[in-house]
């Protein structure tokens, strides 16, 4: 890491800021700005972890049986290498891989759950994360999730962030793809909230099309083809004009 960064963006999983925030990132970094993308919930599954049935669809889904976070990992490598970011990778388990320590039954065993619910014992991930974000190099801005969606994992490092650094000194991102749903941006906005739009350039778009692209895993969730991401980013770039982004004024 470098002693200090334009832009820090944090990333719940591993291609969340770039599917949100692609196009802006690239736009700093193609004029020299430092630009640090930070994963929390990059960490591997306990070794003698019995996946949820939930965590088994999903991997099969991936297409990845073995060693699921490991390639996710080298994927958001190579997105962040095409948009000249630098990456770290923290060791949180993404929530379908969490479970809770007394009973050991995972915390997140459905789709369902992630989006409604926050198990007690993310509790004490909140404060790892506290922790964690407070040795961050320093930043001009610390680009976090609105949440829009609703995932759990995006809420706890809103959560810890805004314990951090405060909500003022926050830029916010709109969680992509779930904020292309109608109301999802609406449904987490307050009144003090404002945005701001940031245009891209063709060459951005292009750009954070491909890095998309480098999630290989995550295309059949998504994407049913190059072109319909094409479609996909096209479409909701004109929508919101460019990438938008919120920030809180008199909390």
């Amino acid at each position: 890491m470098l002693e200090r960064y334009k832009t820090i963006y944090l990333s719940p999983h591993l291609d969340d800021a770039v599917l949100s925030c692609g196009g802006r990132i690239y736009l700093e970094t193609a004029v020299s700005h430092p630009v640090l993308i930070v994963t929390p919930m990059a960490g591997e599954p306990a070794p003698d972890l019995q996946l949820s049935a939930f965590a088994q669809e999903l991997h099969q889904r991936w297409e990845l049986p073995q060693d699921a976070v490991r390639a996710r990992r080298a994927e958001d490598v190579a997105a962040c290498q095409i948009l000249g970011a630098d990456y770290l990778h923290w060791d949180i388990p993404d929530c379908v891989y969490r479970t809770d320590p007394a009973t050991g039954e995972p915390c997140y065993p459905t789709w369902e759950s992630i989006i409604t619910t926050q198990h007690p014992t993310d509790e004490a991930t909140i404060a790892y994360l506290v922790q964690q974000l407070s040795q961050l190099p320093p930043a001009d801005e610390i680009v976090v999730p609105l949440t829009a969606g609703n995932h759990v994992d995006h809420r706890l490092v809103r959560q810890a962030a805004e314990r951090v650094f405060g909500p003022t000194q926050l830029c916010y991102y709109e969680d992509y793809p779930y904020a292309a749903e109608e109301g999802a941006v609406t449904a987490v906005l307050t009144p003090n909230f404002h945005a701001t739009q940031i245009e891209l350039t063709e060459t951005a778009v292009a750009a954070k099309i491909e890095a998309i692209w480098a999630y290989i895993s995550q295309r059949s969730t998504f994407f049913d083809s190059h072109a319909g991401l094409e479609r996909m980013i096209h479409s909701y770039t004109t929508q919101v004009g460019g990438e938008r982004y919120w920030r809180i004024t008199n909390p």
